[in-house]
């Protein structure tokens, strides 16, 4: 039996709001990967900000390699071989990956960059983690980023390392790449924890896998003990169902949008999109697959009005709108749910109500003669809550205040009111739980089969086999062509999205 690098036992976590663990019990052992897996709000990270002396419990212990020990403070955790990778990373954007590796280390009083940078490429030499000690920060991708997080831990002498949702900014690629990196360090005597709430990861990666629902521990288990269905169950406490959820094909051939020849300049006004052509149909979801930056974003912004086009023409219901504005594609029935939700969508600082009312405060049945009827825009929230589902204190809580998965079943609430002809979800489920991705794509399933066309762009594969009846994989710019989903499969996905070869059989231009 491995030995217990990690016990805690009958830990609990109160807080004004609610109580956050209640008297959990968590053990990890040398050279595994423990997953530990729970909606948003189960409290997997306060137990974890527990275990690295970020917060402090209200009753329990915690034994390190089988000693009892106090963890008061992130440095006691460190001084145990407790290190953790946050989600959001804490790197200084000009300094190099030596710099930032070195910058929280007590002893180094004068830094010898040569000598420095030769220690960090032997410690990711040590593990197989490929970086370049000298390269500046800011021009590091995110998974080259999350390595430098990684390699932090490692330089204060970490065996025990924690990642919160490691993968939610990564691409494909990057998770594997990712994993590979921990499995390595496993098999050198590390212990692995990663908080995640994504299923087929813990399936594909974890040793032993941790539920926790509400604050209360689940269940551990071994992978070889359970499946995805059984883990979804656990997690939210009911069925959930893991298959396709368009189920009716209600696909017309009334053509709601046309993108003929579409040219969109990016930030740098380099080309983000280039001569793109396709259309959308009444009644069906058409999914665009691909890594992000390969214009995505571009094409999304260019289409609901937020960034103009330089070329080509965009056909809405017949109309061309290729210079309407944003407020005339959404009275033309256009919609929108932005990848970023925040700073996009919502307006964090304002109350529910006002969020809901974003669109709709200037029609008539909501404000006459420039002044607005307060009382009908929270019962217009109150409908949204009550249909929705959406978890919130009231019409005047302020959006702050929600959690990822209910923001964006406001958003969803608000875009549908109006009954829209085409919706536009750029990553409609990125960082939100199982129950909470069920409910939004419960949500686009209806308004597909009320007969609305629906683009979705996606990096979730889950997500575009459930959801979608066309699929289109974006790279560089361009379409790698567009075909029936019943006629893709993970393979030709994944060689589309790398631009090895096109989805249809044709030659790539």
């Amino acid at each position: 039996m491995a030995e217990a690098t990690v016990q805690m036992r009958g830990i609990r976590k109160q807080f004004p709001s609610c109580l956050a663990n209640d008297n959990v019990d968590f053990t990890a052992y040398r050279g595994e990967i423990h997953a530990l897996l729970g909606e948003n709000g189960a409290g997997k990270s306060t137990l974890m900000s527990i275990l690295t002396g970020v917060l402090q419990p209200d009753a329990g212990e915690i034994c390190i390699n089988g000693k009892p020990v106090m963890i008061r403070t992130p440095k006691d955790a460190l001084q145990h071989g407790i290190g953790m990778i946050y989600q959001h990373f804490k790197l200084v954007k000009p300094f190099s990956v030596a710099e930032n590796i070195v910058l929280s280390d007590d002893h180094v009083k004068v830094i010898n960059k040569k000598k420095l940078e030769a220690r960090v490429k032997a410690l990711s030499e040590r593990y197989c983690i490929e970086i370049d000690p000298g390269a500046l920060t800011w021009q590091l991708s995110i998974g080259e980023q999350q390595r430098v997080e990684i390699l932090k831990v490692l330089y204060r002498n970490a065996n025990i390392l924690i990642l919160d949702e490691p993968t939610a900014v990564l691409t494909a690629q990057e998770v594997q790449e990712l994993f590979l990196t921990l499995r390595k360090m496993t098999d050198s005597g590390c212990t692995v924890i990663f908080i995640t709430h994504k299923m087929n990861e813990v399936m594909d990666y974890a040793d032993r896998i941790t539920v926790l629902r509400d604050g209360c521990l689940v269940r551990t288990l071994t992978k070889a003990e359970t499946d995805e269905k059984e883990l979804a169950k656990l997690m939210v406490g009911r069925e959930i169902s893991m298959g396709r959820r368009n189920t009716t094909d209600t696909t017309t051939d009334r053509e709601l949008l046309r993108v003929e020849n579409l040219t969109v300049l990016n930030d740098k006004k380099l080309e983000a999109v280039r001569k793109l052509s396709f259309s959308l149909y009444a009644g069906e979801i058409l999914g665009i697959a691909g890594v992000s930056g390969n214009g995505q974003k571009e094409l999304m912004e260019a289409l609901s009005g937020l960034r103009a086009a330089a070329g080509g023409t965009i056909t809405f219901k017949e109309k061309n709108i290729t210079k309407t504005t944003v407020r005339q594609r959404i009275s033309d029935g256009l919609a929108f749910i932005p990848e970023d939700r925040y700073g996009f969508a919502l307006v964090r600082e304002l109350s529910v109500a006002e969020n809901a009312s974003i669109k709709s405060y200037r029609l008539p049945e909501f404000s006459k003669g420039g002044i607005v009827d307060y009382k009908k825009l929270n019962k217009q929230a109150e409908e949204f809550i009550d249909k929705f589902e959406i978890k919130v204190g009231g019409t005047k809580s302020l959006v702050q205040s929600m959690s990822g998965g209910n923001a964006q079943k406001l958003i969803l609430a608000r875009e549908t009111a109006s009954k829209p002809d085409v919706i536009l979800a750029s990553y409609p489920v990125r960082g939100l739980d199982i129950k909470a991705t069920e409910s939004i794509h419960k949500i686009l399933v209806n308004e597909k089969n009320r007969g609305a066309g629906v683009l979705l762009v996606s990096e979730d594969f889950d997500e575009i086999f459930q959801l979608c009846d066309r699929v289109a994989v974006m790279y560089e710019g361009k379409f790698m062509g567009i075909v029936p989903i019943s006629r893709v499969n993970l393979e030709t996905i994944g060689l589309a999205m790398s631009g090895a070869a096109r989805m249809d059989g044709e030659p790539n231009a």
